[in-house]
């Protein structure tokens, strides 16, 4: 066994010409047979030459191809990286990670403006965003066009959710409103700069031609809607944005529904027609996974899977 030649799917694709998606379709659909080794995929050189005889319809021996693979030097498993921090990413995660056991998933825990330069620059494949403009006040497609300038890209709904307030239980101070965190007695704590939360927030007071620096405590931040609820329910801050699934997961946190939000994945358009972005669509699309994430509570999954902009 120790002697037996076997090789990853980019070691094959790189030999045969063709995409390593078009191997990975190969293995999928059961004509090229392979194996795993703890995450990785291996292929076999003696399978390899079994596919080559039938894509030829011959069953001569091969010899050429064992040799010649030999020499393709390793490469590293491909991997696709994905940006946001809501839990739904978690379990989209978890079924992507089932179905493409070939592939790394790695998770980016930043922000909806942090995610859109990663995708710029190409160190993200699969980045969410929640960004509201005051302008159009719609969700996402103004800062795609903005921050993507000579891409093609696809924005797909994941869920809607509910921002607004953290607030203590019974809501003391009586906030409600955008203009009531101006009250001098009220204390706030904020998302840090490029973040959905603190966009949306800074987009309702240019709105209202309110100047931040009169919040109290304007510039006293945290990274996560977690982080801002604990915050609110320990006393550390009368009131802070986020969405309601953290208020859904903290105790002595109120909630304070002030805007429906678009909570949505964005892609390439080169990278739609692939394989492993095919098969997040057809878990977004699937009853399955509708019916596991509206059993979390907190989310409207009736658009998930949806295309909501090409641009």
């Amino acid at each position: 066994m120790s002697d037996t030649i076997s090789y990853t799917p980019e070691e094959v694709a790189k030999l045969l010409k063709i995409s390593r998606f078009t191997v990975y379709e190969f293995i999928k659909r059961g004509e090229l047979t392979a194996y795993h080794i703890g995450r990785k995929l291996r292929i076999e050189a003696a399978d390899l030459d079994i596919f080559m005889k039938k894509a030829k319809g011959t069953s001569q021996p091969t010899s050429g191809p064992t040799q010649q693979m030999a020499t393709i030097p390793i490469s590293s498993q491909d991997g696709l990286i994905i940006y946001g921090q809501d839990a739904v990413l978690d379990v989209l995660t978890r079924h992507l990670q089932r179905q493409m056991p070939y592939l790394r998933f790695l998770r980016s825990y930043n922000g909806s403006m942090d995610g859109l330069i990663a995708l710029y620059r190409g160190t993200a494949n699969l980045i969410t965003t929640h960004l509201w403009d005051g302008d159009t006040e719609e969700y996402n497609t103004p800062y795609v066009r903005r921050l993507l300038p000579g891409q093609r890209a696809i924005i797909i709904n994941l869920v809607y959710r509910q921002a607004g307030f953290y607030v203590a239980p019974g809501n003391p101070k009586n906030i409600k409103d955008w203009s009531d965190l101006i009250k001098p007695d009220i204390r706030f704590i904020n998302r840090e700069p490029g973040s959905g939360a603190r966009v949306l927030l800074d987009e309702k007071l240019r709105q209202l031609n309110i100047d931040p620096r009169t919040i109290l405590n304007y510039n006293q931040e945290e990274t996560s809607h977690l982080a801002i609820a604990s915050a609110v329910a320990r006393g550390e801050a009368d009131v802070g944005v986020g969405i309601e699934k953290a208020a859904m997961q903290v105790q002595n946190v109120e909630f304070v529904p002030l805007q429906k939000e678009r909570y949505d994945l964005v892609l390439l358009r080169h990278d739609l027609d692939k394989p492993h972005f095919q098969i997040l669509l057809s878990i977004l699309r699937s009853p399955a996974f509708h019916k596991e994430i509206d059993s979390m509570g907190g989310y409207d999954v009736s658009r998930m899977g949806d295309i909501m902009a090409q641009v």
